[in-house]
Order: C-alpha cells, then structure tokens, then sequence
C-alpha cells in the first residue's frame, strides 16, 4: 500500500512540475521546431501536433540531457539497422545506446522516417490526421513508448498548447498567417477554476457583448475547424470547398435541409468539441445562447 501512495504523489508531483516550471520552455520549444513539424507532416503525413507533442515530452520541451548532447528528440534508441553516430544514456536501463545527430532537423526527419518504415507503425497512415487521438492511442498501442501515461501526455499537450492548427496549417485548411496564439503562459487543469476567478477577469460584466470580427480564413475555436460565411452562401459550396461531405456540415452545424444560409454564422467544418474551453462563462447583455 505505501509503494502504491508513493507512486500516486510522485506522478503528480511530476505532471505539475512540467506545468509549473517548463511552460516557457514549451512556448519556446513550439516556435523553434514547428517549421520542422510542418514540413515533415507534407513529406511524411505524420501530424504535425504528433511530431510535436512527442518533441516536447521526449526532450522535457528541449531541456533534457539526452538533447542536449546528441540533438535526440524523440528518444529513438540505436536498433540494429542504425549505423550513424550514438551516444549512451540511462534510461529503461543503465548506459543504453541512442541515436545522435548533427542536428534538430536530422532528428526529426530519421522519426518520420523510422514510423514510415516500421510495419508496426503502419496502421497509423490510415488513421485521420486530424485525429490527434487515434493517433496518440496508436503511437503508444504500436510501442513506442513504455509510459502507461503516453497517449494522454500528447493529448493534453496539443490541447493545451493549441498544436492542432499546425496540422491544420501543413494541410493547407488553415493559412499561417491567420494563425492564434499556439501557446498558454500557465495552463491549469479545468478543475483547478472556479466561477470566481473567472468572474474576476470580466471588468465590466454589464456592458453589451460586442459582435465579434472573424478572418475570412478557416480559423479554430476551441480545438474546432470554423469558417465565418455570409448570408446566401450555398451551404454545397462550402462542402465542396473544404471537403466535407453536405450531410457531416448539417449535422456539425445542427442544420436540416437548408441550402443556403439564412444569415451570417459560422460554420463548423468539424465536429464541436462537448468540453468548453473554459468551466464557466459570465453572460453579458446582449449575448445569445448560440453566441456563447
């Protein structure tokens, strides 16, 4: 029972410690490698938020020893077929061989080529890449690594770091230029707000909610795939544009049988996440339901 307890706080302690301390150097890690990640994700097709999130975990977001001293950033091990340099590092065991490279992106091109070369990893390439989750599930279900934790670590990294929209951004259905904020200073798990801290940030709850202004490419919100249309856009039009079969856009819009649209709205291109971005708003004059 001790052993167990102790197993609990530890992982705790540590999945807030890379929170609490590392953000920084997440934010930082993004901006440096997600060139990198693009540009794998159209040579390879592996997700860029895959490419990504691994990075970040693998290398503790570029801080780890491993990194730092041979530009290891997916933990890949020497394996018999490797005949490049190596270096030796404790890991599952003691003194363990690793792969080492001349620099970053020679890194990140040998991980999407060993997952395109591995049979084990083939089954991925079949899966949506917009499906960060089948794929995290997959990557860890394949072995590659031996953390029970893995899948949700990558998840919760996309999710907390926005790194979906480099995905979206190495497909071409979403315009760099018009990309948000990819990083949070200091995320916190939902359950750590509360309807008090929130309403604290509103300065003025009273006031009327003004109607936002949206860009006229496909945009995110809240980890979904959008596009602001005008009234009388033909609803096949925009499935056709952006490749999404007319019955799937009425569904994600909860729309039946229109043909165009009756006002200006957004249309959701995938489906809308059940879990807001945040546990509680604060409605203000003005705002509607489907607003908010």
């Amino acid at each position: 029972m001790k052993c167990r307890l102790v197993g609990v706080f530890l992982f705790v302690y540590c999945s807030a410690g890379l929170y609490a301390q590392n953000s920084v150097d997440i934010t930082n890690y993004v901006i440096r490698y997600k060139e990198t990640a693009i540009a794998e994700m159209k040579r390879t097709g592996i997700p860029a938020s895959i490419t990504l999130a691994q990075g970040i975990h693998e290398t503790e977001a570029g801080t780890s020893d491993l990194v730092k001293k041979s530009n290891n950033h997916f933990g890949i091990k020497c394996k018999d077929s490797w005949t490049g340099p190596v270096v030796y590092h404790d890991d599952d065991k003691r003194g363990e061989c690793f792969r080492s490279y001349a620099d970053a992106e020679q890194s990140y091109k040998d991980h999407s080529d060993f997952l395109r070369a591995s049979p084990r990893y083939q089954f991925l390439f079949s899966i949506d890449p917009l499906n960060y989750e089948g794929w995290a599930y997959g990557i860890k279900k394949a072995g590659y690594a031996t953390n029970i934790n893995y899948s949700q670590i990558l998840i919760k990294l996309i999710r907390d770091y926005n790194l979906q929209q480099y995905t979206l951004i190495a497909l071409g259905k979403l315009s760099a230029d018009t990309q948000s904020n990819l990083t949070v200073s200091n995320p916190q798990p939902l359950d750590s707000l509360s309807p008090y801290s929130v309403a604290a940030q509103e300065t003025n709850p009273d006031s009327i909610a003004e109607k936002p202004s949206y860009p006229e490419d496909p945009f995110l919100i809240n980890q979904a795939l959008v596009v602001f249309a005008k009234s009388g856009t033909s609803l096949l039009a925009i499935a056709d544009q952006f490749q999404v079969p007319l019955a799937r856009l009425l569904e994600f819009n909860e729309l039946t049988g229109e043909e165009v649209l009756i006002k200006d709205q957004l249309v959701f291109l995938r489906r809308k996440r059940k879990q807001g971005a945040t546990t509680f708003h604060l409605v203000r004059r003005g705002e509607t339901i489907y607003d908010i």
